[in-house]
């Protein structure tokens, strides 16, 4: 008998075995789809907490709203406005503590132009076919809320709102994304949120007048 044929008895059953073997499949298995699992995690996480991030932050501006509308913060009074401010950040930042906060709050006169936003009129006298939409290098404008300088959305930030005048209350949030993914995608590992509201002050007084429009120009 050849040397091929005593080897072909014993080879046979032990290439059975290692075909039908099962030891380490599943750790084989998990190494393979353990990346792709991760990243759908890490994903999952990074969009609910910025999800709720962005359900926290319109629910205090809504209330920080509501607080600013009130006799006791409107008007001159700006501590309790800063309060209310702090108030918001705070919650932001048991969120995420290395958050930038910005908080903004743009009054007008009526509600209608608080919702159309438009700027003040002016001459836009930019050489060449198209103008640049910016009141500047002197182009005269009308000044119609007497604030003393152009306002792109019409809003009004330097005079103190006061009563029945309605507030467009806008906050910016950004902040390093907690998990890595976005950046392992080519984004910019920054996230960021924004949430505003409007509402009018309370009737606690007659409402000021912005008096008649004065015409200016825009800084140079």
């Amino acid at each position: 008998m050849g040397l091929r044929q005593r080897l072909i008895p014993r080879v046979r059953p032990r290439l059975r075995q290692i075909v039908q073997a099962q030891d380490g499949v599943t750790i084989v298995e998990f190494a393979l789809i353990a990346p792709t699992l991760l990243m759908m995690l890490l994903g999952a996480f990074d969009v609910a907490h910025t999800l709720y991030m962005q359900s926290v932050l319109q629910g205090a501006v809504q209330k920080a709203a509501r607080d600013s509308s009130l006799e006791t913060a409107a008007g001159s009074v700006s501590t309790s406005r800063d309060t209310i401010d702090e108030r918001v950040e705070s919650q932001v930042h048991r969120l995420h503590r290395h958050a930038d906060v910005e908080i903004t709050r743009r009054f007008y006169r009526t509600f209608s132009d608080a919702a159309a936003a438009q700027a003040e009129p002016f001459t836009d006298a930019t050489s060449g076919v198209h103008k640049n939409g910016i009141c500047d290098n002197g182009e005269p404008y009308e000044d119609k809320n007497n604030n003393g300088v152009w306002d792109a959305d019409g809003g009004n930030s330097i005079n103190a709102a006061g009563a029945r005048d309605n507030v467009v209350y806008l906050v910016k949030v950004s902040y390093p994304r907690m998990f890595p993914l976005d950046k392992l995608i080519g984004g910019s590992g920054t996230t960021n949120l924004s949430a505003s509201t409007v509402l009018s002050n309370q009737p606690y007084g007659d409402q000021g007048s912005d008096g008649t429009p004065t015409v200016r120009t825009c800084a140079t």
